[in-house]
């Protein structure tokens, strides 16, 4: 039985389908809007039977209906509202980018506090939210695990877990003055540029830093040697930047930065720098790039990109920054709520894509929102085959 209260919902299906009859509940001078109400009578091997008893009561911004079903056929009454001529339903496809969303070391982070939780029990302290996504970072809480900026107050012997994105060695110092079980989280990529810093600074290198001098990786690069590392963070202050012996000059690089943004800026430090060392390896790791090629190589086939990610989330603004880049809107947002029906007028195809500590579930709620708003097409762009996985610390092993 289909209920009444379809009535207020949207459905979808052919107007030259419906046969002779009127419906008062659905008079548009009683429930407001405009159009014709027209019935349907189908049933099986019918034009238009199927699809009506798919969509029936589904979301569809100009169609609504209330009905009822037998075993052999579907009845329904239907307001059936004339489209705009730049409504883009049944036209408007999306590409949705692979790789996108959790890159290992993110699921990695997580999977630290879910194995700390069931190990230890609640509650688990987490210094910094685990990764930079308040979907995850509600889930884990609603499970026990407790977010914290600082770590005084908490009890001697409390499991305290840091973050992807690393800290300072001074942090360790804290969690053992105050005798707190530490378990390190962080990406192993941003510990790989934690031992170059060291390194450098070892061999009397001063280190120029690529990146934002406050976003939480780059503030615990520079703790391990603050006295001899120098934050750049455009073409501008590259181009300015002051060093006591420009032959002794080593460059690192914040692993979640766009690909363009760091070399604009490798690119000045090189002229003015020529004896400049960097590490034997790329510090943007792996998922920022990928994720950015991606998005590069969809050029001119997409009308509006949508990166799913948090507002406080590098790779997933410097993915939102990239799709603007090709002269199409470009709009980062947390979930299907933020997404607004306005920006998808006169739009044929939208780009989707995820930052790296993106879950997928809000992916596909973003998906599901726009084959409501008149998506009838989403296929997958296949780009790099992602095969990386990390350790656990041995404390959750």
């Amino acid at each position: 039985m289909l209920s009444e209260r379809l009535l207020d919902h949207p459905v979808a299906f052919d107007e030259g389908l419906a046969v002779e009859g009127l419906r008062d509940d659905l008079n548009p001078e009683v429930i407001g809007g405009s159009g014709q109400v027209l019935d349907l009578n189908l049933g099986p091997g019918e034009a238009g039977f199927d699809e009506l008893l798919d969509v029936l009561g589904a979301e569809h911004r100009d169609r609504r209906a209330v009905g009822s079903s037998s075993e052999s056929r579907l009845q329904a009454c239907a307001l059936v509202e004339p489209s705009s001529s730049s409504d883009t339903a049944g036209r408007m496809r999306v590409l949705l980018c692979r790789p996108r969303g959790f890159c290992a070391g993110v699921e990695r982070a997580i999977e630290v506090v879910e194995r700390a939780l069931d190990k230890f029990g609640p509650p688990v302290y987490v210094r910094h939210e685990i990764v930079h996504n308040s979907v995850v970072v509600e889930q884990l809480r609603a499970k026990g695990a407790v977010f914290v900026e600082d770590l005084d107050g908490l009890e001697a012997g409390s499991q305290v877990i840091f973050s992807a994105h690393g800290v300072a060695p001074e942090v360790f110092e804290e969690a053992k003055h105050l005798e707190l079980t530490a378990i390190d989280a962080t990406c192993p990529l941003v510990t790989k540029v934690h031992h170059e810093s060291r390194k450098f600074a070892k061999d009397g290198y001063t280190i120029l830093l690529i990146g934002h001098a406050d976003h939480v990786e780059v503030i615990g690069v520079v703790g391990e040697a603050p006295e001899q590392t120098i934050v750049v963070a455009t073409a501008e202050e590259a181009a300015t930047v002051e060093v006591d012996d420009p032959s002794k000059i080593a460059v690192l690089t914040q692993t979640t930065l766009s690909i363009d943004e760091a070399g604009a800026v490798m690119k000045v430090l090189r002229e003015r720098f020529p004896s400049l060392v960097t590490p034997r390896t790329e510090d943007i790791c792996y998922a920022t790039t990928n994720r950015q090629g991606a998005v590069r190589a969809m050029d001119g086939q997409v009308d509006l990109w949508l990166v799913v990610g948090d507002p406080t989330s590098s790779n997933s603004n410097r993915l939102r920054e990239l799709g603007a880049s090709s002269k199409v809107p470009a709009h980062l947002i947390l979930g299907p709520e933020h997404l607004e029906a306005s920006w998808l007028e006169g739009i044929e195809t939208v780009g989707v894509t995820s930052g790296a500590s993106t879950p997928e579930i809000s992916v596909q709620q973003v998906v599901e929102k726009l084959k409501s708003l008149g998506a009838t097409q989403v296929e997958e762009v296949m780009g790099v085959d992602e095969t990386v996985e990390f350790a656990l610390p041995p404390a959750v092993r």
